[in-house]
């Protein structure tokens, strides 16, 4: 089996202002299981990217750990990448935003990966406005560890090890309202119809933006009352061994009409209700944003849309005053004034 992707492409395909197919914009042939919301974040990722004509050398791929954080290796494989520990790409993030302020940073994590052991770094680099895309692929679940719960799971939401989960859910969109962050948005990775184009705004602000994208797990959202299950196979079929085996599912899309309600199914026989904006919401008025997601939260509905936007906003190098000039690109002589200026500065502090 080949994990080479064919060089081949359609002499008619369209091109950017570039000049660039998409083609340019690809990464490696995905590992994750068939049918993950995650690869068609990644293809939107990739449209995106395109529509905007950057090059994907002036990208820099961030992320953690998590069936998430490896989706980077799935798209614009001829950006600059940096897989972090678990948990800590914002501050990753921030290192090398400071140094090379010209580049289009786009984090990438997940729901473990972000409302467990990466909250506090979640929420420092919304405080700070640091200028990038954060996208959080949530599924509710730990994929890379069997499928316990995440801190995003519904609470009354059973496992795939039939455990109830008593605990109360974390809305990270409604969290970055509360803390403040200059864009807040959330989307199905099913309905590229509307993802592409919060994608594309999220890559245009300057500041902290969040797009939390709900991304359905196919394989620890497996349904636990069918005869076809993991579970159900290990208790009736005696075997020597046995062996996981990811299942084709189909990708669950979308096509949602603005201002509706639509109730999806998800790979479990669970269904989670999406609630689309309508075009006459005002996405500038931080409280009523705040009001409008708690509204729905208590319908039981997911607000999908643009939520927040502030359109003028100092972002992390306007606070601490930086020069237009990326640090990394600082000459010796700009970066070390000399003995008088130190003399002077010590003088002050006297």
């Amino acid at each position: 089996m080949s994990f080479i992707k064919p060089s081949f492409r359609h002499p008619s395909a369209p091109t950017n202002a570039l000049g660039l197919t998409t083609q340019a914009y690809e990464g490696g042939i995905s590992t994750l299981c068939a049918g993950c919301g995650h690869d068609s974040i990644s293809a939107s990722i990739m449209q995106a990217v395109w529509a905007l004509n950057i090059p994907p050398h002036r990208v820099a791929k961030m992320s953690g750990i998590g069936c998430s954080s490896k989706s980077p290796n799935y798209f614009l494989n001829k950006a600059h990448g940096f897989n972090s520990v678990h948990g800590r790409m914002p501050s990753v993030t921030t290192g090398a935003n400071v140094a090379n302020r010209d580049l289009l940073y786009i984090g990438v994590s997940g729901d473990g990966d972000t409302a467990s052991i990466g909250m506090g770094q979640f929420a420092h680099v919304i405080r700070r406005n640091l200028n990038m895309t954060y996208i959080v692929e949530n599924n509710g679940c730990y994929g890379l560890t069997k499928g316990q719960d995440s801190a995003t799971a519904d609470e009354g939401h059973k496992s795939k090890k039939g455990k109830i989960n008593p605990f109360e859910s974390i809305d990270l969109v409604a969290l970055a309202l509360e803390l403040g962050a200059t864009f807040v948005a959330r989307s199905f990775s099913g309905d590229k119809d509307q993802l592409v184009p919060l994608l594309q705004a999220a890559m245009s602000h300057k500041g902290f933006a969040l797009l939390d994208v709900v991304s359905p797990c196919v394989t620890f959202n497996n349904h636990p009352g069918s005869t076809k299950s993991y579970d159900y196979t290990r208790e009736h079929v005696q075997a020597g061994s046995v062996v996981d085996f990811v299942p084709m599912e189909q990708e669950i899309t979308l096509d949602q009409i603005k201002g509706s309600t639509q109730e999806v199914a998800l790979h479990n026989g669970d269904s989670v209700r999406l609630s689309k904006l309508n075009d006459n919401y005002d996405p500038t008025d931080r409280v009523n944003a705040i009001k409008v997601l708690h509204k729905h939260k208590s319908e039981d509905k997911l607000l999908t849309g643009l939520i927040y936007l502030e359109p003028e906003s100092d972002n992390f190098h306007d606070i601490l005053n930086l020069p237009e000039t990326p640090l990394s690109q600082l000459r010796e002589n700009t970066l070390c004034p000399g003995s008088a200026a130190l003399s002077a500065i010590n003088t002050g502090l006297k």
